[in-house]
């Protein structure tokens, strides 16, 4: 084969790119506050949970204050970002809850590509558009995680912090031991996620193409 018929064979088959503008502003400026308001909460929590090993933020109260603020702060933007997508976007569910084919198909083809395929080289079978952002694992993921973890965890937390006034429901649940071991369960779920979206972040085409558009909004999608 000549020099220029492999360079035209090459040309065909290289990869090129285009840009999807996939994350807007509101989202980024919630993904950011919701992800230090996260680690505040986790960290100042396991100070109040062990407070005979940790002594991050110097006193008990302190690191008491930090927890109550982050977390009225996350139950704030929480809502905010409920009402963005189910009334401004009005795709809350479709981006967040797996299609038939999410749960026939698509979640065994991730799986295989996590576990197997990304290691080969191979492109993932997910291709992110703006009304399809998420593949099918991440769609399990984040529905549990938004759509139940964190709304319980909001609940229990409001609970917690207003035991006199709400203490007829507090007793209603099982009592504020079942309420606040309910609250540190869902948190430890919590801190295992932000372990496993770090690790899963990196898993584009290069280590940092799925930070990028949490930073500018912009995605590059690798064609072949």
């Amino acid at each position: 084969m000549s020099a220029h018929n492999e360079q035209a064979l090459h040309t065909e088959h290289a990869e090129h790119a285009e840009y999807i503008y996939l994350t807007p502003m509101p989202v980024r400026i919630w993904h950011w506050i919701n992800a230090l308001g996260i680690v505040t909460l986790c960290v100042t929590g396991l100070q109040i949970r062990f407070p005979e090993y940790v002594n991050i933020f110097g006193t008990y109260k302190a690191a008491i204050r930090l927890h109550n603020t982050a977390g009225i702060t996350v139950s704030i933007f929480y809502a905010i970002w409920f009402a963005y997508y189910l009334i401004v976007k009005g795709n809350l569910f479709k981006l967040y809850v797996p299609n038939t084919y999410d749960i026939k198909m698509g979640i065994f083809r991730q799986v295989l590509y996590y576990f197997y395929y990304f290691f080969k080289g191979g492109p993932s079978p997910h291709h992110a558009t703006p009304d399809d952002k998420f593949n099918p694992m991440q769609k399990v993921a984040y529905m549990g995680l938004m759509l139940v973890l964190l709304p319980l965890v909001i609940l229990t937390g409001i609970l917690i912090l207003n035991v006199a006034p709400l203490r007829e429901m507090i007793m209603l649940l099982g009592g504020l031991k079942i309420l606040v071991s309910a609250h540190f369960l869902i948190a430890c779920c919590f801190c295992a996620f932000l372990f496993v979206h770090i690790y899963l972040a990196t898993m584009g085409h290069t280590m940092l193409a799925h930070f990028k558009p949490m930073w500018d909004g912009w995605e590059e999608v690798k064609h072949h």
